[in-house]
């Protein structure tokens, strides 16, 4: 039967019940993270950071959306802190000037975003991150395309299938989900891990 506006009539979830759920999802996740192989891929890519760092690179980030925000906050916890009072260590979230992106994406395409980006500010001994749930969008992976024909370091966060991210980025880690939410729960753990990471490594 149709509900007065024309929607068919459903029965909702119980909150509670929905809750659960999720805090399942996210606990059978989680569980995976410790998994040898992914935690070894977790471990290089903190020690990618500390010696990019330990000779005066910066990190460079970018991603869509939810993943701009990711990118967003972790270059804010770089400039800022983490863990512990330290001095600020630069890095670059490629989302963050409004006027730039939307100025190449309407004279260039948006695909040029983040590849207009790097060759106008990235160096030798950055390391580049790229964030995308699904390793698809075209932006991003043209980003990726760019940081290894200026020889830069790139470290790709995605999920599911990876996507279009193999071969692109020097070293891969794909979330063990194919939910959006999830996989940016994970990025987000991955990443303050490597800041905490980079912290103790160099003011511990």
């Amino acid at each position: 039967m149709a509900d007065p506006v024309g929607h068919s009539a459903s029965v909702p979830v119980p909150v509670e019940e929905l809750v659960a759920a999720r805090l399942d999802d996210v606990r059978a996740v989680a569980g995976r993270l410790a998994e040898p192989d992914l935690l070894a891929a977790t471990a290089r890519v903190a020690e990618v950071f500390v010696g990019c760092y330990r000779d005066g690179g910066r990190v460079v980030l970018f991603g869509n959306g939810g993943s701009a925000a990711d990118a967003a906050h972790v270059a804010a916890e770089f400039v800022g802190r983490c863990t512990r009072d330290r001095p600020p260590l630069p890095a670059l979230a490629l989302t963050e000037g409004l006027a730039t992106v939307t100025a190449v994406g309407n004279d260039y395409g948006y695909e040029e975003v983040f590849a207009r980006q790097l060759r106008a500010h990235a160096r030798q001994g950055d390391v580049v991150v790229a964030l995308s749930t699904s390793g698809r969008s075209p932006n991003v992976l043209r980003g990726l395309a760019e940081a290894r024909a200026l020889g830069l370091a790139t470290v790709g966060l995605t999920g599911g299938d990876a996507g279009g991210f193999p071969g692109l980025v020097d070293h891969l880690l794909v979330a063990p989900s194919a939910d959006t939410a999830r996989i940016q729960e994970v990025h987000q753990t991955w990443c303050h891990i490597w800041v905490e990471a980079v912290e103790a490594a160099l003011f511990g």
